[in-house]
């Protein structure tokens, strides 16, 4: 069939995409940007990738009218805009219009266990789009998940964090609340079992593993599957903010998502109706056995997707293409050249920077840097990066983002999304055997002018060392 995939970029899209051309299904991914799009040389001629904005409607004509059924995966559990609900209710509007005037039969959209009377705000805006997407002329099924379990999921993330790093816990009492995980696995399961099934047509159903555990008992779950020995105490008295700024400062979450996940927290997500289970014939596995599976993937560095490469996770705004073009007009700029004695090696150690490789040289002072963008609300590094050995097009890594990659090329361009009073870029080119290395800082007036000035006795310590260990065995 020809299979209409929203969200194509994101946590639960680049997981599906390759399960739907293995079927042997033709898949449209709609993305906002291209270049930020990476495709395995595999799946090259078998999707076709067009650029859509569900909120520009003019951008809607992009999408072909031969469709045979469509995934709605777009989700902003923090969108930079404090009004996010009604951009993705206008979203879910504009591609309900397109929709109607294509071919399609059927609509699937993941959304989130909404059996509460009272709502967390980004659970009410999913359950927003869900009455949108009913309003169609097209079937519409309707999955909801509570956490999702797995390698590079948000809320497995921020639980790895909490506990690897914190022995102690002193937490807030929604640790308390009671969930229903599902692993990754399963929900792609679900997914793609639904796709094409008349019994699941204009249903919703709840999805989630045969566990129902608290946050506190999933905490502690990680930790014996990870070895690690931790003590959780529960507390009355921490608000939703203070607990969405422990959660931001401790782990690699940004603030607006760790608001939102403590919003949504404080309501139980229970399955009431798991029927889904039978007709599709998928028994989901335990809480534990989703966890053992997610480390085995992070020890094997084989990560599919991750939440931090999702632009929500940092500053970035608009497309690869308009920041690709580093500017030299009014610009600060450390320049350095090294001769190489190995091209192969160099460019190893260039593809495997940042992250829990670290920066080569000087680390200490990339960690403060990271520190302190944290305290005036930027990203910081604990982002790291999703694979220890492989970057593409849109990749986080640590504070930066990646905008140009090409490994047989020698060229690496990064993009910094830490706060700052101006822009600034990173620049790695081989050229024969030569590696070119140069920082770029654009100044947004006086402030970024003495920005500059004041890291400046630290430029030749940090990029001198850096571009040395990257030649150097």
């Amino acid at each position: 069939m020809n299979i209409l995939l929203t969200g194509a970029t994101g946590y639960i899209g680049k997981r599906l995409l390759p399960l739907l051309v293995a079927q042997g299904h033709h898949v449209i991914c709609c993305v906002r940007d291209k270049d930020r799009f990476y495709l395995p040389e595999n799946l090259i001629d078998k999707v076709q990738v067009i650029e859509v904005d569900f909120l520009n409607q003019e951008s809607l004509s992009a999408i072909p009218n031969e469709i045979d059924a469509a995934y709605y995966l777009i989700h902003s559990m923090s969108g930079s805009a404090k009004n996010y609900d009604e951009l993705e209710y206008a979203s879910a509007m504009n591609f309900v219009d397109r929709m109607n005037l294509t071919q399609v039969k059927q609509v699937i959209y993941l959304s989130g266990i909404v059996n509460d009377t009272i709502l967390s705000k980004h659970l009410a805006s999913r359950k927003a789009v869900e009455d949108v997407l009913k309003t169609g002329l097209f079937a519409i099924t309707t999955l909801r998940a509570g956490i999702i379990v797995g390698s590079g999921s948000a809320s497995f993330e921020i639980i790895r964090d909490l506990v690897n790093k914190l022995p102690v816990m002193i937490t807030p009492k929604w640790l308390n609340t009671k969930c229903q995980p599902i692993a990754i696995s399963d929900v792609l399961d679900f997914l793609m079992g639904s796709l094409h099934q008349p019994e699941t047509y204009d249903q919703n159903f709840d999805i989630g593993g045969p566990d129902i555990l608290t946050y506190k008992e999933m905490l502690l779950g990680f930790a014996q599957a990870a070895g690690l020995k931790r003590y959780i105490y529960t507390v009355p008295v921490m608000t939703p903010k203070l607990s969405s700024y422990w959660l931001y400062f401790v782990t690699s979450t940004t603030y607006k998502l760790a608001a939102a996940l403590v919003s949504s927290m404080k309501v139980e997500v229970v399955c009431k109706d798991n029927r889904i289970n039978a007709l599709l014939g998928v028994v989901p596995m335990t809480y534990n056995e989703a966890v053992a599976r997610a480390l085995v993937k992070i020890d094997k560095d084989d990560i599919v997707s991750s939440w931090k490469d999702a632009m929500i996770s940092g500053q970035f705004t608009g497309s690869v293409a308009d920041y690709l073009k580093v500017p030299k007009k009014n610009c600060f700029i450390d320049r350095r050249k090294k001769e190489i004695l190995n091209r192969s090696y160099t460019t190893e150690r260039i593809w495997s920077i940042g992250g829990e490789t670290g920066w080569y040289y000087g680390d200490w002072l990339w960690e403060i840097r990271g520190f302190l963008d944290k305290l005036v609300g930027g990203v910081g590094l604990r982002r790291g990066r999703t694979n220890k050995h492989d970057i593409h097009s849109g990749d986080v890594l640590d504070f930066w983002r990646v905008l140009y990659a090409n490994k047989k090329e020698g060229k690496l361009v990064l993009y910094a999304e830490m706060k700052l009073p101006g822009e600034a870029w990173l620049e790695f080119k081989i050229i024969h055997n030569t590696l070119y290395q140069a920082a770029t800082f654009k100044p947004h007036g006086f402030w970024g002018k003495l920005y500059w000035y004041s890291v400046l006795p630290f430029h030749g310590f940090i990029f001198e060392g850096m571009i040395n260990k990257l030649i150097k065995k």
